[in-house]
């Protein structure tokens, strides 16, 4: 079905007793009296009065009742509402959900359980319940070792959910590196699934996890470098080594065409991975990783974002992707003299790309001579300052990156860039307005080249910019 039934509404023997204030839950017009009998058909099907097991009952406990799936359906739509959210949570569903979770192996029925548990938890004080449960948090993260797409997606929804939740998000860092058996399934997802909605959101648990402890994104580095101690039996299954850059990499082509908000998360946690020396090893030690990771981010700029037949606006809705994948090609360009895949020839097509976003930035830094009514600029005033905040990363990212760039750049690739047109007058000004003050003495070599290539182009910048003049 495209969506979850809505909740029921009340019959007409529920309207009076609503007048009398019995049935209804909090301010809402959901019915206790009917909620209390999804629930206690929930508790018969994981607890049946028969035990007796048979392949015909297991088969059975594989399926919802249709009837009983549109009604847990309308519970888990009914608790995004606060109050039937606490009134659940006052009734003791997560126990209930928990049994279903331990003893269920219908796959419909353990998503739905952990679909309105994820609601549930959007609340403050029911998520603080939740987490501080340590049977239930052992449980869900059991729920990620699961084979059903639906459920991994819920049981990483609710990971979330609670991660962004400051009371109780180190509780749930500190529970997953008890469980190092969480590395293995994420990395797993991450390197096989082609669920895309399931690999964003099992990448926001990543970037999230990162992001909130360096600790454990070390240990995770550092989890693929291990090898068993001992050989595998010729007759046992030998169980895959994963790391954590090509998983990241296989998911990042993954989405990359279908959720560009998605791939926009895996470009940060390779830019959180390049913040510790150990995640900087992790992508260009081994060759094969580099030379991936390389290529993939070097088509991203160089063929998909910020082209020149984009308009300049563009840079808006990519500013925080381009930031993270020019910050990695950095870092690993500056580890350039090690690897043999970093060709002298793509020089030039970075240059443009980074020139670009530079021409680009000016364009949307403009303020506009007619301003709108003060009210309407106070409301926007925010958004501003934020939207400056991303491009002044951006800005700097992309200088210090095309510093380093022009400060190996030879006399045969100036002249090619001058003949291809990377180095256009033009272009080169945009550099040069960019990177001054704080870049003089790249500058300043690399006008030592421009005069032997191209003088009278050399002669017109330093005319442009006279402090470069004053000082050679």
């Amino acid at each position: 079905m495209d969506r979850n039934p809505s909740p029921p509404l009340p019959s007409p023997d529920q309207d009076e007793e609503k007048g009398a204030g019995g049935d209804c839950i909090g301010s809402t017009v959901y019915s206790k009296h009917w909620l209390f009998g999804v629930l206690s058909r929930l508790i018969q099907i994981v607890n049946p009065e028969n035990t007796k097991s048979s392949s015909d009952d297991e088969e059975q406990q594989m399926e919802l009742d249709e009837e009983m799936e549109n009604e847990i359906c309308r519970v888990w739509d009914m608790s995004m509402d606060e109050d039937v959210a606490l009134f659940l949570q006052e009734f003791n569903a997560p126990d209930i959900f928990m049994g279903v979770l331990a003893k269920s192996k219908c796959p419909r029925l353990r998503e739905i359980c952990v679909g309105i548990l994820g609601n549930m938890a959007c609340f403050q004080q029911i998520c603080m319940s939740i987490s501080s449960d340590k049977n239930l948090g052992q449980m869900l993260l059991h729920c990620l070792y699961d084979s059903d797409p639906p459920t991994l997606l819920e049981t990483s929804r609710l990971l979330l959910t609670c991660l962004s939740q400051t009371e109780v998000a180190s509780v749930w860092v500190e529970r997953i590196r008890e469980y190092p058996a969480v590395y293995d399934s994420i990395c797993f997802i991450m390197s096989s699934s082609t669920n895309v909605d399931l690999l964003v959101k099992v990448g926001e648990v990543v970037d999230k996890l990162f992001d909130l402890d360096e600790k454990l994104m070390l240990e995770w580095i550092r989890n693929g470098a291990v090898q068993p101690l001992d050989p595998p039996q010729e007759d046992s299954e030998e169980q895959p080594v994963f790391k954590i850059v090509p998983c990241v990499l296989e998911a990042a082509k993954q989405v990359r065409s279908e959720n560009p908000e998605g791939l926009d998360v895996y470009m940060h946690i390779l830019q959180l991975l390049t913040t510790v020396d150990d995640g900087i090893q992790a992508i260009v030690q081994c060759p094969d990783t580099g030379k991936d990771t390389w290529n993939l981010l070097f088509d991203l700029v160089c063929h998909e974002f910020c082209q020149s037949d984009d308009p300049p606006i563009i840079l808006q809705e990519q500013k925080t992707v381009l930031a993270s994948v020019y910050s990695v090609l950095s870092a690993i360009y500056a580890s350039r003299a090690e690897q043999e895949y970093l060709k002298i020839e793509e020089d030039l097509p970075l240059i443009d790309s980074l020139i670009r976003v530079l021409q680009n930035m000016e364009h949307c830094q403009k303020k506009p001579e007619n301003s709108v009514d003060s009210n309407t600029e106070e409301t926007k005033k925010s958004d501003l300052t934020q939207d400056d905040f991303h491009l002044k990363i951006l800005k700097d990212i992309s200088c210090e990156f095309l510093s380093n760039i022009f400060q190996i750049l030879t006399k045969e690739t100036v002249a090619q860039g001058l003949k291809e047109g990377q180095l256009s007058k033009e272009k080169c000004s945009c550099a040069f307005q960019n990177l001054l003050p704080f870049y003089s003495p790249v500058i300043e070599d690399f006008l030592k080249i421009l005069h032997e290539v191209d003088k009278t182009l050399a002669d017109d910048l330093e005319k442009s910019f006279p402090s470069l003049k004053a000082q050679t």
